[in-house]
């Protein structure tokens, strides 16, 4: 099993956004009706004003809208990138469709939630390779909650095959489903309420390039 000592070493030397804190340049955004009455915030990235973070910098990580949905190439070792759209939440589901197009199968990637600043969030994350976990992200430093270790689950699908995350942020309980399989639940009331977003990480190997599509948040 994937142990979580990267994870923590990723936390204190290599802790990489290329979103920065959006939650103080957007204050004056909203999130979108939707056309349910449940629907927080959608998007199918074909509007590139929808307020993502647009992204390259001089190490060749990549967060934009490319090829239908959204793009995140972290490209070097060690390192963690996401975005976000500026917005806050309460409780939140969130879903999402994750394809990943290009590097190592050794590697994370997922959602965020409840996201304070660059140093305070959950992610729920899977990989390539097959497994799964629900992260803590506080001043800075990465906590993997209710297990030792990452955990594999047949009901990812490995590769570049595509899979569909759900994640759950209801009250203290965070749940993690792909595929329409729970694979996880783990209570935690640290943070209550802040942004959503997307993140890919990397292990041994950069180049990790994932395409996210049909990114919907909805009140639990």
């Amino acid at each position: 099993m994937k142990n979580l000592r990267i994870l923590l070493i990723l936390g204190l030397l290599c802790l990489l956004s290329l979103a920065c804190d959006t939650t103080g340049s957007s204050s004056n955004k909203t999130p979108g009706a939707g056309s349910g009455s449940k629907v927080l915030f959608q998007d199918d990235f074909a509007n590139t004003d929808s307020g993502w973070n647009r992204v390259r910098d001089a190490n060749g990580n990549i967060t934009d809208y490319e090829n239908g949905g959204y793009r995140i190439l972290n490209s070097q070792p060690i390192s963690h990138v996401w975005a976000n759209p500026g917005l806050k939440f309460g409780d939140v589901r969130v879903d999402v469709d994750i394809t990943k197009t290009g590097g190592p199968d050794d590697n994370y990637y997922g959602v965020i939630c409840r996201y304070k600043d660059g140093s305070n969030f959950y992610i729920l994350t899977i990989s390539s390779d097959g497994y799964f976990g629900i992260v803590k992200v506080m001043d800075g430093s990465l906590s993997l909650l209710g297990a030792t270790q990452m955990q594999p689950s047949e009901a990812i699908q490995q590769g570049n095959a595509a899979n569909h995350l759900s994640a759950e942020c209801k009250g203290d309980t965070l749940s993690l489903a792909v595929n329409g399989q729970l694979l996880f639940s783990v209570r935690d009331g640290e943070f209550s309420s802040g942004d959503v977003g997307l993140e890919v990480t990397t292990r041994q190997t950069g180049g990790v390039d994932v395409l996210f599509t049909q990114f919907s948040v909805t009140k639990p």
